[in-house]
């Protein structure tokens, strides 16, 4: 980078480039990161380093507010994160603080939590939580009882494990373990203009939308997932979600807003959030979306998670493109795919037709 570059990212605090240089200031003795919240000096007075050991060198000294020597580069970084995840996996069972896992790296609780979240897309609070959840769900996929299973995966006691498990597990840890037996989802399999639609539900969302050319497929497929869940066909029943969806296949309703009730891991939900913020008529490229949720590396997860979707159209994974504009694979067809953006596009480029025919009338 240019020193241009860096003036630039001092004089909007970037913090995507602490870790890449350090600035020093000629009348105060003190070097700092680019996000620094002091007062910004002259840019005569400044002076760039890429390291922090290059500034001290030259006499300047680490500033008390910023702590510069704690702003590594990105590869440390991702070292340090590393670390951090193992010392908090061997730790399940505590409740370690911030604190607590700055004095495995030297860092301030502050500086961690920062870092963390950069490189993960989550804090270390939410990432033990995440890890948590997934030894009890494979626990009690392997047969333990829900006591058990709880204590293993470090849960302190019931009450912590049932405030989380709305959001993370979809259902009762032992409805999870039983394959959804207790489960009461709801299901019906339209016609729509993506061929057949089968859109089903429990007591608190959609858990499962699915396309297709036959019914008996996609109909297997929601089985497998609950297979002792009781499912029974109500084509009544979810009338208003199904016309819902249909009317965005027509292009008449470009919003989905339905309540979703699935399983994800904590790496899942953050992705399908990011794909729930592409507006409509717009995409993104895996790698888009994987830098947006704080992992810039993890392209091919990303690629998974999409894959993985269980809520087709809901959870729009159709708006995620390869990075020369190609469609990609799609769960449910590419030619489905194609066809989603194309609509999408289409619909958009007519609202701007029009608005702009209302804002320029042609004189008569």
């Amino acid at each position: 980078m240019r020193e241009d570059q860096y003036w630039q990212a001092v004089m909007t605090r970037d913090e995507g480039l602490d870790g890449v240089f350090v600035y020093g200031v000629r009348s105060t003795g003190v070097y700092c990161r680019p996000s620094c919240p002091s007062r910004r000096p002259k840019r005569e007075q400044a002076v760039f380093f890429t390291r922090p050991e290059e500034a001290e060198e030259a006499g300047f000294r680490a500033c008390k507010r910023c702590r510069p020597r704690e702003a590594s580069s990105r590869e440390e970084q991702v070292a340090l994160v590393r670390q951090l995840c193992a010392y908090i996996d061997e730790h399940l069972e505590q409740r370690l603080t911030l604190a607590e896992l700055g004095e495995q790296v030297h860092l301030s609780p502050y500086h961690l939590q920062h870092v963390f979240k950069r490189v993960m897309g989550i804090t270390p609070r939410q990432y033990a939580g995440a890890r948590r959840m997934e030894q009890f769900k494979t626990r009690l996929k392997e047969g333990e009882t829900v006591t058990t299973a709880l204590f293993d995966a470090g849960y302190s006691s019931s009450s912590r494990l049932y405030e989380r498990v709305p959001g993370q597990l979809g259902m009762t840890p032992v409805t999870y373990r039983k394959g959804g037996a207790g489960m009461h989802i709801r299901y019906t399999i339209v016609d729509s203009p993506l061929g057949r639609l089968l859109v089903a539900a429990s007591e608190r969302g959609i858990c499962s939308v699915c396309l297709g050319d036959d019914d008996a497929p996609i109909e297997a497929a929601l089985r497998r997932e609950y297979n002792a869940a009781d499912i029974q066909r109500d084509d009544a029943e979810l009338s208003e979600e199904v016309n819902e969806l249909l009317r965005y296949l027509r292009g008449q309703q470009p919003y989905l807003d339905l309540p979703v009730e699935v399983q994800a891991t904590a790496f899942q939900w953050r992705v399908w959030q990011e794909l729930r913020a592409i507006p409509y008529g717009g995409t993104r490229s895996y790698s888009e979306i994987a830098r947006a949720i704080g992992r810039p590396q993890a392209r091919r997860a990303v690629a998974r998670a999409c894959a993985s979707n269980p809520a087709a159209l809901v959870i729009p994974c159709h708006r995620v493109v390869r990075e020369d504009g190609d469609p990609g694979g799609y769960r449910w067809g590419v030619e489905r795919k194609r066809r989603l953006l194309a609509q999408e596009q289409e619909r958009i480029k007519n609202v701007q037709e029009a608005q702009e025919a209302l804002e320029h009338p042609v004189a008569r």
